[in-house]
């Protein structure tokens, strides 16, 4: 049966994402404190009109992934060839590490489900996001907020919270160029000895665990990686002067943003050093040809959100 729209616009929210954090490639993915904001009004013709990050840069029709993953989900419900307006509001830069097309296909489906009137649940919002994105790391994040442990069982998804300590604080170093997804995959290995599963296996459960018990001194031991990042120096090059210049600022730990190129170092409050980092990394990247600004972000504690509805005349 078909399911009629409940109301005729709504407006969500959804935050940026960082994953892998180091050593947890495909699994560990953490929501930060910046947003897109995007309105879904129902009926034609179909359009999207994209403002800041992406404007003049993404499709403005029916193949937008937002529209796409909005259509997916109404599709599921019987809505079919429904027709949508959708205007973006939108913060998260395209191509450079930070979730960008996790939080267009999470706005895509949250939207369209809150235009139905929430059929699905959390748990088939986080299935189909990850069907569409092809791994949970940045979408389950996107949904949920905060950090989490997100993987597949066949076609089921898990995504397991990780409560982040109040004083943690986020140095995200943004270079001024953009590197594809697909790009930074093509550079890994298909199979990686036995050594290197063991050390990632490892880091990454003190990343956890050092996140959990709020034992930031674990995290540059922590971030350490054999799995992704290494390989993806060969097309960001800049990554590890970022890296050292991170540390010796006195970063808890410093890791590649997803598949970059974005680089996010981790600090805490009390410390008061996250400006100091921010800089130093800046220049790293300035030294090294490509330029860069940072920002310093908290992460956020709540994912997809819903901030108005509308029944219109």
């Amino acid at each position: 049966m078909s399911r009629q729209p409940k109301y005729q616009t709504v407006t969500v929210r959804v935050p940026g994402t960082s994953a892998n954090l180091g050593a947890g490639f495909d699994t560990l993915g953490l929501a930060l404190n910046i947003w897109n904001r995007v309105t879904f009004r129902w009926g034609g013709p179909p359009q999207v009109t994209v403002h800041g990050e992406g404007a003049n840069e993404l499709e403005t029709d029916q193949s937008n992934l937002m529209y796409k993953a909005a259509a997916s989900l109404l599709d599921i419900y019987g809505t079919k060839n429904a027709e949508l307006n959708i205007e973006a509001w939108q913060e998260i830069p395209l191509a450079r590490g930070l979730g960008s097309s996790s939080a267009a296909i999470v706005s895509g489906i949250f939207g369209a489900n809150a235009l139905l009137g929430f059929p699905a649940d959390l748990t088939e919002l986080l299935k189909l996001a990850v069907k569409l994105e092809g791994h949970p790391d940045n979408v389950a994040p996107a949904l949920i907020g905060g950090m989490t442990v997100a993987l597949t069982e066949g076609e089921t998804a898990f995504a397991a919270p990780i409560t982040v300590p109040d004083d943690l604080q986020f140095v995200v170093l943004i270079p001024d160029i953009s590197l594809s997804t697909q790009k930074a995959r093509s550079v890994l290995e298909p199979v990686v000895p036995r050594q290197d599963a063991v050390f990632n296996i490892g880091r990454a459960a003190l990343f956890v665990a050092g996140i959990a018990t709020n034992r930031p001194e674990y995290l540059r031991i922590a971030t350490q990686d054999r799995l992704h990042q290494d390989a993806r120096q060969k097309v960001f090059p800049a990554m590890k002067p970022i890296f050292k210049n991170a540390i010796a600022a006195g970063a808890k730990g410093v890791f590649l943003s997803g598949a970059g190129p974005c680089v996010v170092a981790i600090t805490t409050r009390s410390e008061n050093r996250a400006q100091t980092i921010g800089y130093e990394m800046a220049d790293a990247a300035d030294k090294s040809r490509i330029g860069g600004t940072f920002r310093v972000l908290d992460i956020a504690k709540t994912g997809a959100q819903t901030i108005a509805l509308g029944i219109e005349d």
